[in-house]
């Protein structure tokens, strides 16, 4: 429903990827492009452009084509009509749809893009009715929708290096159904949802019992005998945050821990879940306002929480 805010997906760590190639177009310093699939992400490509002379001739995907222009205006021909997505624009081509793409002006555009199978969002349909659903259908190609642009560059963002797998499934789930809820041309009705706060004490339990796994969306969806995108709705309502942050201010408190208790940053990093020691501080600094070797260097005088503690 258009009416219905979008979840809180802050803390937003990067996801590394396995398949990544670059090309460099030597003709301009800004005219570059980044094409790669997210790892565990088989179903997903993604795109980061910056264009200036560059011209798509007419072509055709078998999957979506969905983005953000992040600077200037492109211009292309989809579905019979001549269309311009100057920068905060979302731009939306189905499959199969035959369209181009070149620079409205001479400085060029940067845009973000998303080339996702349509069996994903086909199953984002499925999640927000509870039953079979086709492959949504987008009639307006450029889309202005402020809230949504910013969520689909985030998304972008969080795909591009280091984060967890709950993180980048629940992101995409919950922002490919916002994009259908808002504009698609097939209406859908939210299931309605009620607090069922066993169920989130269940999940919050399992959250705290495997702080330094890497735990999915479909592993706390099954736990919680709801359908992932229903779990994100639950889980938000109650707590505020989907569990993928939730995971991360654990991780963070334990990190805390550890670090009063002497241990090498890195190594505190590696034990509570986190990729790497940047991710640590990433997070670490976002939430308690510091850097950890600060922290470590001058907390270690304060009492330390507990991670029972039933006010996280």
């Amino acid at each position: 429903m258009r009416g219905e805010s979008i979840l809180r997906l802050n803390a937003i760590p990067l996801l590394r990827y396995d398949k990544h190639m670059s090309l460099e177009h030597a003709s301009s310093a800004v005219e570059r492009a980044t094409y790669w699939q997210p790892a565990g992400l088989s179903d997903i490509d993604l795109l980061r452009a910056s264009f200036v002379t560059h011209t798509y001739s007419r072509h055709v995907h078998d999957t979506y084509a969905i983005g953000v222009i992040e600077r200037g205006t492109e211009r292309f021909v989809y579905r019979r009509a001549r269309l311009c997505a100057p920068a905060g624009s979302v731009v939306v081509v189905n499959p199969a749809e035959l369209h181009d793409g070149h620079a409205a002006t001479a400085d060029g555009w940067a845009y973000r893009m998303f080339y996702p199978r349509p069996e994903v969002l086909q199953q984002a349909a499925r999640e927000i009715t509870g039953k079979p659903h086709d492959i949504p259908f987008f009639p307006e190609g450029v889309i202005w929708d402020e809230t949504l642009a910013a969520h689909l560059r985030a998304l972008h963002i969080a795909l591009e290096g280091a984060t967890s797998p709950l993180e980048h499934k629940s992101r995409m789930l919950w922002t490919f159904a916002q994009l259908i809820l808002r504009h698609a041309d097939d209406r859908l009705a939210l299931q309605a949802i009620g607090p069922e706060p066993d169920t989130v004490h269940r999940v919050r339990a399992y959250l705290h019992d495997h702080i330094a796994d890497q735990v999915t969306l479909d592993d706390i969806a099954r736990l919680a005998r709801l359908s992932p995108f229903h779990l994100l709705r639950v889980f938000g309502a109650t707590t505020g945050m989907p569990p993928h942050a939730y995971q991360t201010q654990l991780r963070v408190r334990r990190a805390k821990e550890l670090l009063r208790a002497g241990l090498p940053i890195a190594e505190v990093a590696y034990s509570v879940g986190f990729a790497d020691q940047s991710h640590l501080t990433r997070h670490f600094k976002r939430s308690v306002g510091v850097p950890p070797g600060q922290f470590a260097a001058t907390a270690r005088t304060y009492k330390t929480p507990t991670l029972n503690d039933p006010t996280l």
